[in-house]
């Protein structure tokens, strides 16, 4: 067993699909430090902006942002939650 205690996230970020046309991907901050937010969802935004979900670069953009996320301690939530290729 691991002595590593899970911290609680220091922010939450809601990433929803709004469809086909541009701009694809709306990124919202429910909780956290407001410049971890920004700085957060500038850099996922970047990830996603021409990207539309049914593009074969989402799933790998998304796991970049997942990546992001666990490494800066931001929870992420996507909607919807799972794509249909």
């Amino acid at each position: 067993m691991s002595d590593v205690t899970k911290e609680p996230p220091r922010a939450h970020i809601r990433i929803t699909y709004t469809g086909p046309i541009y701009p694809h991907w709306e990124i919202v901050g429910d909780y956290g430090d407001p410049d971890l937010i920004d700085e957060f969802a500038r850099r996922a935004y970047m990830r996603l902006l021409y990207v539309p979900m049914k593009d074969s670069q989402f799933r790998r953009n998304r796991e970049r942002v997942n990546k992001d996320a666990e490494n800066e301690g931001v929870s992420v939530e996507w909607f919807p939650e799972e794509v249909n290729n």
